[in-house]
């Protein structure tokens, strides 16, 4: 695979790591330079820097997480890797890496309709414009931008009133794969150890406030400020731990 390299202990040997991928995020490259990527690009949240994949193609984007405990190596092959951490790569919505880069336009430039490709631009992170190579982008940028045509191109402009819209769909989403996994997300959810003689059942506003703060792993805060008033429910704050537990799980599903 091409693009950053992840840092790893100088003994340990060289490009190998243990890999937890979907088969989307693998597949063949149907050209000798279209293959799968692993490149840095700004943080949503933070505007930091984070590791991502892009697919064959740049067809598809991916999240990687990265596990370590101390003391872990792997055995591969007939070598001892030293470098014991496990990635976890899952589907990303590359609209929210793009919402970045579309509110930090409307705020320099007042608001101006600008096609695509002069908004997502980042001189220290110069594969960013691949975001707009991903399937579906074209087609699903409307849920965070007004939109002018004139002639054959297309201008853009940040909408916060489209976006909130498109992020409360998002939450609900996210509600209803807590659901259908099974998962806890009351107040009174405790050690894993805790066993209750009760059945317990969350409340819908319990969903939602586990939701927005998985969510807001994804926007920065003060668009998860206006999302929380949004949802009309109130703040959404939640321990970070407890939403950092499930959020690989539910990437796919955001």
């Amino acid at each position: 695979m091409q693009g950053t390299e992840l840092q790893r202990p100088a003994a340990a040997h060289p490009a190998q790591w243990v890999l937890v991928a979907p088969e989307a995020a693998t597949d063949p490259p149907k050209t000798p330079d279209s293959e799968p990527m692993f490149t840095r690009l700004r943080s949503p949240s933070t505007g930091e820097a984070t590791l991502y994949l892009f697919n064959s193609g740049a067809q598809q984007l991916f999240e990687v997480k990265a596990f370590h405990e101390e003391y872990r190596s792997w055995f591969i092959g007939e070598t001892v890797q030293q470098d014991g951490r496990l990635l976890f790569v899952t589907p990303m919505d590359p609209l929210f890496l793009i919402l970045y880069y579309l509110i930090k336009a409307d705020k320099e430039q007042q608001g101006k309709f600008q096609p695509l490709d002069q908004v997502v631009l980042d001189s220290e992170y110069p594969y960013c414009p691949l975001l707009l190579k991903c399937a579906d982008v074209k087609q699903s940028i409307h849920h965070v931008t007004e939109e002018k045509e004139i002639g054959s191109q297309k201008f853009h402009k940040y909408s916060q009133e489209k976006t909130l819209k498109w992020l409360k769909k998002k939450v609900n989403q996210t509600v209803k794969a807590l659901k259908s996994n099974n998962i806890s997300v009351g107040e009174r959810v405790q050690a894993p150890t805790f066993i209750s003689g009760k059945q317990i059942t969350d409340a819908e506003e319990d969903y939602v406030r586990y939701a927005h703060g998985l969510i807001s792993e994804y926007i920065s805060e003060d668009l998860s400020k206006e999302l929380s008033k949004y949802l009309g429910k109130g703040n959404y704050q939640m321990s970070l731990w407890k939403q950092k537990k499930t959020i690989l799980s539910l990437t796919a599903a955001i």
